[in-house]
């Protein structure tokens, strides 16, 4: 059966493996498919520089793991995302399987691009919040700017610092790691 051809209802995982690969990215979020362009050279390089300084940190600071998209995020039964970059503890390992991840990353970054804007700032960053992600990163090469929103007392995600291209993101997961923005947005 073909995903068109399913009854209105909550998507799930198991409909979202059956949508064919067409070079876009899919993601089920509170049961709705929602699809994005693959993303445009400028992003790819964006995702990159982040990438690399994480790895870096983490392969002298052993205190989890980094992955980048394409990896599933399953977050519940009919939320499925697939964030740019995401870090998982070793405290939270227990998550990560061999075909995706189950359960809330501690850091996700999304990399903003044309179509993803509004579902990075909407959709996605509801679901994050709901289902735990501690830290949502949201970086926009076109404005230069870094949104870092952090978990509250109360469980939600609050914004902890809008950030510009001259700023440094750090963050208490990773105490130490300091990335210059300007390194990240430079054309």
């Amino acid at each position: 059966m073909a995903l068109h051809d399913l009854p209105a209802k909550k998507l799930t995982y198991e409909d979202y493996l059956l949508i064919p690969e067409d070079g876009k990215r899919h993601e089920i979020i509170d049961g709705e498919h929602y699809v994005s362009a693959a993303p445009f050279i400028r992003h790819q390089r964006v995702v990159r520089r982040p990438d690399g300084r994480l790895g870096n940190y983490v392969e002298d600071h052993p205190v989890g793991e980094i992955l980048t998209a394409p990896t599933d995020v399953v977050l519940s039964p009919n939320d499925v995302v697939e964030p740019d970059l995401l870090f998982i503890s070793n405290e939270r390992s227990s998550i990560v399987e061999e075909k995706n991840i189950q359960g809330a990353p501690d850091l996700v970054i999304e990399i903003h691009s044309g179509s993803s804007r509004r579902i990075d700032r909407g959709a996605k960053k509801r679901a994050y919040e709901l289902w735990g992600v501690l830290e949502y990163w949201m970086l926009d090469p076109e404005r230069k700017e870094a949104e870092i929103w952090e978990r509250s007392a109360k469980g939600l995600l609050r914004q902890r610092a809008l950030l510009s291209k001259d700023d440094v993101l750090t963050t208490p997961l990773l105490p130490g790691l300091e990335i210059p923005l300007a390194e990240i947005f430079r054309d």
